[in-house]
């Protein structure tokens, strides 16, 4: 029993002696490099641009979406309102300006002129009271009383005042508008539209828009869900690029390089490879992760290596263990 077993653990020995020969074997001479790594996919957490309470959410996990998309949308009654407001109080701006601009119409300037005139009369009516009252005082014979006289002197300057007044107000029609109160109009009218501009970009910031396509992975939260601009609506997975994540160790570091052509497998799909090539090679190293198996101690260094993959097929999954081979040549 004890040769027996002896035996069996000397033919183990040689079994695996003989399978660390033939892998190296097999990497060396034929020059192919097997590194192992997981599939790695960027993700963006989508949220809305203000807070407020969801009242729509059309994605659901697993969808496919399109850049542009709508997705989602928040209660924005109330900024829809305001915004009603704002427009009308916008046109009444712009409609006093374009009154300054414009100045008085014709019809306008006629009309101060014509009670001009008639003001003009009454001014003349009004001296020839005030020079008759003045002989009468004057011959003094007690034809006007004192009272008769300062009415007539009190109705004449009446009348010139409101001859003098109805002049200014002409000179005022025919100059039109001053600069200073156009200039005013049109800063009103620019901050009223500057805060219509505001209301309508919160309003459009209740859509929660995709911005590149991607594949939903989560959905976070439902309709009637009250959030905030912080708070993840939707998790997106960007399936362009796709890579995987891989590392070699320093005595190979020399062998790759960026644009080498790869090809990756998955344990789902051993006999379909995904093609691919080397994208990105760190100048930094970092001691192993382990998620990473490799024939080397997890204590060695490492250094990080993206393989961009070309998934038309979208066989790969984002955190899938994956095995690639780069077929280096003769080592330098």
């Amino acid at each position: 029993m004890k040769r027996s077993l002896v035996a069996i653990l000397l033919l183990a020995a040689i079994a695996a002696a003989g399978w660390y020969w033939w892998s190296h074997r097999d990497a060396d001479e034929t020059g192919e490099l097997v590194l192992h790594g997981n599939v790695d996919i960027r993700q963006v957490s989508l949220a809305f641009d203000n807070g407020g309470r969801i009242t729509e959410l059309t994605a659901e996990e697993g969808d496919r979406v399109k850049a542009g998309q709508i997705a989602g949308r928040l209660d924005t009654r109330a900024l829809e309102i305001q915004a009603r407001q704002t427009e009308a109080n916008v046109e009444v701006q712009r409609q006093t300006l374009l009154k300054l601009r414009n100045g008085p119409r014709p019809e306008e300037i006629a009309q101060v002129r014509a009670q001009l005139a008639s003001a003009e009369a009454s001014a003349a009516h009004a001296e020839q009271d005030l020079s008759r009252a003045t002989r009468l005082q004057a011959a003094g014979n007690g034809t006007i009383s004192q009272q008769s006289y300062d009415q007539a002197q009190a109705d004449a300057r009446a009348a010139g005042a409101k001859v003098s007044e109805l002049r200014a107000a002409l000179q005022l029609e025919e100059a039109g508008s001053r600069a200073e109160e156009i200039a005013g109009a049109e800063a009103e009218l620019k901050a009223s539209e500057a805060g219509l501009d505001l209301l309508r970009l919160q309003i459009d910031q209740g859509l929660l828009r995709i911005p590149v396509d991607a594949v939903v992975r989560s959905r976070l939260h439902e309709p009637g869900d009250m959030v905030s601009s912080s708070s993840a609506v939707l998790a997106l997975a960007l399936t362009e690029p796709k890579w995987v994540r891989v590392y070699v160790g320093e005595p190979d570091l020399g062998r790759i390089r960026p644009g080498m052509a790869a090809e990756v497998f998955t344990d789902s799909e051993p006999d379909r490879p995904v093609a691919g090539k080397v994208g990105y090679i760190s100048s930094v190293a970092e001691f192993t992760p382990k998620s990473v198996q490799t024939e080397e101690l997890r204590t060695n260094l490492v250094y990080e290596v993206r393989v961009v993959v070309e998934d038309a097929g979208d066989v790969l999954r984002l955190g899938q263990p994956a095995t690639v081979r780069l077929a280096t040549g003769t080592a330098p």
